[in-house]
């Protein structure tokens, strides 16, 4: 096969992989090497972007040429074992979130890519999203002043189809439900911007579904520098008040434009998905004065594209991982006390 550039496979062509395989295919510096995937219908996707199609990773280890680097987008519990077998045979690793299910698991995973010497990335693609950047240019730039609290929002309507096979597991507690699928995004997200969470303690919803995972919950977050947040989730609840219906990165769902976290400083606040910012400029600060209204500048980035460029440039030695394998592990481990405050109730600290 001639390649330019980093030759990357996309390991699953359901949901996620094609949309993963696009971005390959419009970077300029990387070549989309295959599909691997048992799946009878993979077939016709691996076709419609006329690459080979492999039957598992080890079938494709075993042809004449192998990827430099794979981005998997399996279901979530076969994330640890297909990225071990890809790291451990050379290849580099974008894996999407979650790392794994497990906190052992993933700490089994970022051990053997320190061993293999070969990069683990994890794709919380958020990272690069142009509202992530626009916020943490200007909480660094201190437009709000120190931080002290954030309220955030992710409640939307999956349909029953979203539960239907091959992706029955959506609806499992061990790698399913909202909390592994989607609030691991807004715990990346929240991190990255505020640093490490130390505490949770979460409320589960009314279950609707009857399913074995959760449907979503409340959640009360306190960070290691002292901000304390909150969280609703819920994967039942029609709402246009969720990141991707916020940002419109995702061109499936409608954009409405609404605010999804309120970030709260000591000099005013940060409405994310609007972009708004209120500060008394020049004025007393007091609740007695009008606050002044701007609006944050947001380019046009499109997150995937820019995650495909960057793992480029980290498998070419140009730049560091954005996102570790650490740094992925680190949501996973903030996940599962959340899964066990429900659980069990109360507070829980997170090492």
């Amino acid at each position: 096969m001639e390649c330019k550039g980093i030759a990357i496979a996309v390991i699953g062509s359901g949901l996620i992989g094609p949309r993963h395989a696009k971005s390959v295919v419009e970077c300029l510096d990387a070549t989309l090497f295959c599909f691997v995937d048992p799946n009878p219908s993979a077939q016709d996707v691996a076709a419609s972007f006329d690459v080979p199609l492999f039957a598992s990773v080890s079938e494709m280890l075993r042809a004449n040429k192998r990827p430099e680097a794979a981005i998997v987008c399996t279901p979530n519990s076969t994330h640890v074992s297909i990225s071990k077998e890809l790291l451990e045979a050379g290849v580099n690793v974008l894996i999407e979130k979650p790392l794994s299910t497990t906190i052992s698991g993933g700490r089994e995973l970022v051990e053997t890519a320190k061993s293999s010497g070969n990069h683990l990335l994890v794709g919380h693609h958020r990272r690069f999203n142009p509202y992530v950047t626009a916020t943490k240019r200007a909480l660094a730039d201190g437009i709000i002043g120190q931080v002290v609290a954030v309220s955030g929002l992710w409640v939307t309507y999956k349909p029953p189809s979203y539960f239907q096979a091959p992706a029955e597991w959506r609806a499992k507690a061990g790698s399913g439900g909202p909390i592994l699928i989607n609030l691991i995004h807004e715990v990346d997200t929240l991190q990255y911007l505020l640093g490490p969470i130390a505490r949770v303690h979460a409320e589960k919803t009314l279950s609707q579904r009857g399913h074995e995972a959760e449907e979503g919950a409340a959640i009360l977050l306190r960070f290691v520098s002292g901000v304390v947040g909150t969280l609703i989730l819920s994967d039942a609840t029609p709402s246009p008040y969720n990141f991707e219906a916020a940002t419109g990165e995702n061109p499936l769902f409608p954009k409405a434009g609404k605010d999804v976290y309120r970030i709260f400083g000591a000099e005013g606040t940060l409405s994310v998905g609007d972009m708004k910012v209120y500060r008394y400029d020049g004025k007393d600060k007091s609740w007695t004065s009008e606050l002044d209204e701007s609006t944050l500048e947001v380019d046009d980035a499109v997150p995937f594209d820019e995650q495909v460029k960057h793992l480029v440039r980290v498998v070419q030695g140009q730049e560091q991982p954005r996102c570790t394998g650490e740094d992925g592990l680190q949501a996973v481990v903030v996940c599962d006390a959340i899964k066990r405050a429900l659980a069990q109730g109360g507070a829980v600290d997170i090492e």
